[in-house]
């Protein structure tokens, strides 16, 4: 009898951490422990690995086992440990024979999967998650994953990911008989071609333009109208404007939505997400006991919708202060702060009142003006501020006689060759740059200075409102291939950005 060790990896939010997987098998009274503040799932290893163990034909030993999942004091969840306490139990009670002197250290693998009952390895969620980490970390690493999630782990340059479909193909490799095949990288589709099309939107040319402006610089955009006026039939066809993302974005992306469940493989199309307004602080942001990633983060390299956005939870909008201007989230927690990333597009909707026909030519609304302020008071001044493109929508009469817009793709080619131009000049979009950035990369004329002194002191608007027109007008510069914002960029800028007074009136 003796002792194992072996190398996993506990999720800590979207951080993989190293794990140590000591197994040791004494004499005594037949029993099995796991210590090392095991979660549920990992408590329940017990018996998958038992079962497992017996169906792939070999012994389960009578002693006492120990497992210690080091260090003692991060926490451990899910089924992912099984791989490697099976494969320690067997080593440990001397059924797989040492690798022979001269081949890859026991070591270097680190070995992730649940198993069934069978011995079967089931796709591990967090593969992808794991992987980075081990780019990042240790390049002489050798993953061992089920088939699905290996292929998507290997496209993580430099890392080599070996495949098995059950503990005997892994048993095998260790023991030196039947080595493991490395795994080919999955194939990126390329995104969607049935995104919705700008040319289904006839009329408004500002809301258009907005789009148009926000797709280019990556800035945040506030939709105000009744209903009916389009304001959601707009925001579903950002996405069909925005470029795919890089093999990089998409691993991220993947990476993150790989943590609930939800993730079906790689896609260059940048994520879409459009949360009901009744959901909560958590499942925005992202929380929990166990905390994981919420809209927000599932919307990163993305674009976040929020429809009907004065229904939203008041504290729950509070909380997309700090993502908006950092692009992440730290939830704090007794066992520490897991941090999840956010560079997502902020993307509004909303009425001018309860009712929705405030201001409009042909409907009374009859909303009591407590009530309409109330209403508007539910989004915030600060969160307001932090909105680049504030966007008032009128319906527009005849909309059928009207003719039909611009196509997404001929708004592509502008909106990337503007991108081009930013990554270039600054390496980031014009709505990531700072105060140096922009005091490096925005030099007005005296007129359009002027005009900027004058949209300050008339609409009350603070510093960081200042600095969000001049990101505009950058973008505005860029749409039209020019070096530096002219005077029309700085009123079209202002344009984009009224007094919080002015929003939905």
């Amino acid at each position: 009898m003796s002792l194992a060790v072996l190398a996993g990896r506990a999720m800590f939010g979207l951080q993989a951490r190293p794990v140590q997987v000591e197994v040791h098998v004494g004499c005594g009274l037949p029993a099995f422990s796991i210590v090392g503040l095991p979660g549920a799932g990992v408590r329940e290893s017990r018996d998958r690995v038992r079962s497992a163990i017996l169906s792939c034909g070999f012994e389960f030993p009578s002693g006492r086992i120990t497992v210690n999942l080091a260090p003692a004091d991060l926490p451990k969840d899910s089924g992912r440990f099984d791989l490697p306490i099976a494969v320690g139990i067997l080593l440990a009670s001397g059924q797989i024979d040492r690798p022979p002197s001269g081949t890859t250290e026991m070591s270097h693998y680190v070995l992730a999967g649940e198993l069934s009952l069978t011995g079967a390895l089931m796709a591990e969620r967090a593969a992808l998650a794991i992987a980075l980490a081990l780019a990042r970390e240790d390049h002489e690493a050798v993953l061992i994953l089920a088939p699905p999630a290996a292929g998507i782990a290997a496209l993580v340059p430099g890392l080599c990911v070996l495949q098995a479909q059950s503990l005997e193909e892994v048993v095998a490799h260790m023991a030196g008989r039947q080595p493991l095949s490395v795994a080919p990288p999955a194939a990126l589709p390329l995104a969607s071609g049935q995104l919705a099309c700008m040319s289904e939107v006839r009329g408004q040319a500002l809301a258009r333009q907005a789009l148009e402006i926000a797709a280019a610089g990556g800035h945040s955009v506030l939709f105000c109208g009744p209903p009916g006026v389009g304001k959601s039939m707009l925001a579903q066809r950002l996405p069909g404007l925005l470029p795919p993302l890089t093999q990089t974005q998409a691993l991220e992306v993947a990476a993150v939505q790989g943590l609930v469940s939800i993730q079906q493989g790689l896609s260059a199309a940048p994520p879409f997400r459009a949360p009901h307004h009744g959901a909560s602080t958590a499942a925005l942001v992202g929380g929990g006991a166990h905390p994981r990633p919420g809209e927000i983060s599932l919307a990163h390299h993305g674009v976040l919708f929020l429809d009907e956005l004065p229904e939203f939870d008041h504290r729950a909008l509070e909380a997309l202060r700090e993502p908006l201007e950092t692009g992440s989230v730290t939830v704090a927690r007794a066992a520490g702060s897991y941090r999840f990333p956010a560079r997502f597009q902020l993307l509004a909707a909303m009425n001018p009142c309860p009712c929705g026909w405030y201001g409009h030519p042909r409907r009374v609304c009859r909303c009591p003006q407590e009530r309409i302020l109330k209403y508007r008071a539910q989004v915030s001044g600060p969160l307001l501020d932090r909105i680049d493109l504030h966007v008032t929508l009128a319906a527009e009469k005849a909309w059928h006689e009207l003719p039909v817009g611009e196509s997404s793709e001929a708004v592509r080619v502008r909106v990337l060759a503007a991108r081009r131009r930013q990554l270039q000049r600054q390496d980031c979009l014009n709505a990531q740059l700072g105060a140096t950035g922009l005091l490096a990369n925005v030099q007005l004329d005296d007129a359009a200075r002027a005009l900027l002194a004058e949209a300050i002191h008339r609409l009350g608007w603070s510093a960081r409102a200042s600095q969000r027109a001049l990101r505009v007008a950058r973008t505005l510069a860029d749409l039209d291939g020019l070096e530096q914002p002219r005077l029309e960029h700085v009123a079209q800028a202002v344009q984009f950005r009224p007094s919080s007074d002015d929003v939905g009136a």
